[in-house]
C-alpha cells in the first residue's frame, strides 16, 4: 500500500517542527513528508524528511520546485494575510486532497463574551491587527470551499510552546529569558492583571497529536478546529509553576493590562487586552470527536520543565534584554510610588 503524501509550507517552526519530528517518528509507515522551505533548520530535521527548497513568497519559484507534485495534505504554517492564501490556492488548487491552515485562537471575539471558547465563537478581534488578518485569511478559505470545493481544513493553536522558550503573558523583544533572570536573580516580576484570568498552555508534540489525527481525515474537510491542552491556569499558577521548577521565590507585581499597554512600546494592546488578558477555556470536544482516543496529556508542570531544563543549558535561548529589564524596573518603581502616594 502506497505512503500517503504531505506538503509543509515551513516545518521547522514551533508548532511545525514538533509534527514534523511525531510524523517521521511514529507514522513514517503511513506519510511521506516534504517541506517547502529556504532550508532554515534543516540541520535539526529527521533524515527520512524530503526538503523541496524554494522561497513560497516567490510564487514562479514554488510553482517551478513544485512541478506536476500532487499530495494528499498540504499545511500552510506560515501564511499571515489574505495575499498569501491566495497564492496557495493558484499554487494547490486540483493538487492536493486537503489544504489545512493554521489560523490562531486569537482570532476569538474580544473582548470575550463568553469564557467558554468553542468552535462556534464568533471570530472578531478590535484589539489586534494579527488577529484580524487571520480571519480575513479564514474567510478566503471558507470562500473558496463553499463556492468551489476547495478541501480546507482550520486550525486554531492558542499559545504553544516549545523547549526553546519558555511560555509568558508579559515579555520583551528578545523573548522569555529575561524574565526567567529577573526570577533567577532575585527581582520581581510582573504579571498581568491581578493573576488571576485563565489561560491554556499547550506542549508542542501535545499540539502534534491533535493536528496529526486531523492530516487525512476526511471529516475535517470544510471544518475549523481548536486544539489546545485541556488544563486551565490563572497566570498566577504559571509563573507560580515556573518559580517552582526554579526552585526560587516568585516576587510577583500585579500590573493592569490596560497600563501595561499605554505606558510601553511593546505591542501589549494586541498581545494581552487582545488575547492574554482574557480568561478563556477552550472545549475541545469537536477535536476529541474528530479524533477518537486522542490523549493531549502533557501538563503545563511537565512541559515547562523540559523547557526549563533545554533554556538553562542552552546559551543561544538566553537572549538577554537590558531595555526590557530597565523597563520593568520603571514599572514597578511607579507602582510602589504611586501606592505610597496614596498612603500619604
Amino acid at each position: 500500500m502506497s505512503k500517503r503524501k504531505a506538503l509543509f509550507i515551513g516545518g521547522t517552526g514551533t508548532i511545525s517542527m514538533a509534527i514534523t519530528k511525531s510524523l517521521e517518528k511514529d507514522f513514517s509507515d503511513d506519510w511521506e513528508l516534504y517541506l517547502l522551505n529556504r532550508g532554515n533548520r534543516s540541520s535539526e530535521l529527521p533524515a527520512g524528511i524530503k526538503v523541496i527548497h524554494a522561497d513560497i513568497n516567490n510564487e514562479d519559484e514554488a510553482k517551478a520546485a513544485l512541478g506536476d507534485m500532487t499530495f494528499d495534505t498540504v499545511c500552510d504554517f506560515i501564511g499571515f494575510v489574505v495575499p498569501q492564501l491566495e497564492r496557495d490556492y493558484r499554487l494547490f488548487k486540483g493538487k492536493t486532497k486537503q489544504f489545512m491552515y493554521i489560523s490562531s485562537a486569537s482570532a476569538y471575539q474580544k473582548p470575550v463574551g463568553d469564557f467558554r471558547i468553542t468552535e462556534g465563537t464568533p471570530l472578531a478581534n478590535p484589539y489586534w491587527e494579527y488577529s484580524r488578518n487571520k480571519i480575513a485569511c479564514e474567510e478566503f478559505l471558507m470562500e473558496k470551499y463553499r463556492s468551489e470545493g476547495f478541501p480546507v481544513t482550520i486550525i486554531r493553536p492558542s499559545h504553544t510552546y516549545d523547549v526553546r522558550n519558555v511560555p509568558l503573558g508579559v515579555h520583551g523583544d528578545n523573548g522569555s529569558w529575561q524574565v526567567i533572570k529577573r526570577m533567577l536573580d532575585g527581582k520581581p516580576v510582573i504579571i498581568h492583571g491581578d493573576g488571576t484570568s485563565l489561560w491554556h498552555m499547550t506542549f508542542n508534540e501535545d499540539f502534534a497529536k491533535g493536528f496529526m489525527g486531523l492530516m487525512g481525515n476526511a471529516h475535517a474537510i470544510g471544518e475549523s478546529y481548536q486544539i489546545t491542552n485541556d488544563e486551565s491556569l490563572t497566570w498566577n499558577q504559571i509563573y507560580q509553576t515556573i518559580a517552582d521548577v526554579l526552585g526560587v521565590e516568585l516576587k510577583a507585581v500585579h500590573v493592569s493590562s490596560e497600563f501595561l499597554a499605554a505606558a510601553s512600546h511593546y505591542d501589549f494592546t494586541g498581545g494581552l487586552i487582545g488575547d492574554k488578558a482574557n480568561t478563556v477555556v477552550f472545549d475541545n470536544t469537536k477535536l476529541k470527536r474528530a479524533v477518537p482516543g486522542l490523549n493531549m496529556n502533557i501538563r503545563f508542570e511537565q512541559g515547562v520543565r523540559k523547557t526549563l531544563d533545554y533554556v538553562l543549558s542552552h546559551k543561544e535561548c538566553q537572549k538577554e534584554d537590558p531595555k526590557f529589564d530597565a523597563w520593568c524596573d520603571k514599572v514597578i518603581v511607579a507602582m510602589e510610588e504611586a501606592k505610597n502616594k496614596i498612603l500619604g
